[in-house]
């Protein structure tokens, strides 16, 4: 686990449902947690509960996904630890586990406020303490850099462009952190970086 600033942390894990014909993601994914204060923030995890543990310190555990595609660890978690899950709520009907449903600047534990994602079951989470944002399928990172989703992965009916056009507000948070949950976190010139995805 790495402490990428004080209070905040991120690891990767092998995703158990990764096969060689995944197309577009890598098999380790990327997980992030937050002291959120009065609890420990978990974002898309895939932990083992006893370093979750350690890092509560006794603490609440809130879980926050940004889409329905990301509950990774959140059942075993919310079984063994009492954490609450919250999920956009396009998608929380679908994710087949509890989850409190969220919209988008709506205020959640440890001022974490969701932002827009690529599609309505999605949401970037924006931190404000850090000015980091999560991004979970519509960004991803890797060997090719920080970049928006590959065009195959676009919902019927959407185009390049749209995809991109939606996702434009992003620019006008004070970005200091990009913090994906495919791909390593970017920790420098991050809010170019943003800008030069959506114009790509």
């Amino acid at each position: 686990m790495e402490e990428l600033k004080p209070g905040l942390w991120t690891w990767t894990a092998p995703h158990p449902e990764w096969t060689p014909d995944s197309e577009g993601w890598e098999r380790e994914v990327r997980s992030y947690a937050y002291d959120g204060g009065d609890s420990l923030v978990l974002f898309d995890p895939l932990v083992d509960v006893a370093d979750v543990q350690e890092l509560a310190a006794g603490r609440p555990v809130t879980i926050v996904l940004t889409c329905r595609w990301h509950p990774r660890s959140s059942a075993t978690l919310a079984e063994r630890l009492g954490a609450s899950v919250h999920a956009p709520a396009a998608a929380a009907e679908r994710l087949g586990l509890e989850a409190l449903p969220y919209e988008l600047g709506e205020d959640l534990p440890g001022d974490v406020e969701p932002q827009t994602g690529g599609y309505e079951d999605e949401a970037t989470l924006w931190l404000r303490e850090h000015a980091a944002l999560v991004t979970g399928d519509v960004f991803l990172g890797g060997e090719v850099g920080f970049h928006v989703q590959p065009d195959s992965w676009l919902e019927d009916g959407m185009t390049h462009g749209e995809l991109r056009d939606r996702l434009r507000p992003l620019l006008e948070l004070p970005v200091e952190l990009l913090l994906p949950t495919h791909g390593d976190p970017v920790l420098d010139d991050a809010h170019a970086i943003l800008e030069r995805a959506l114009d790509t």
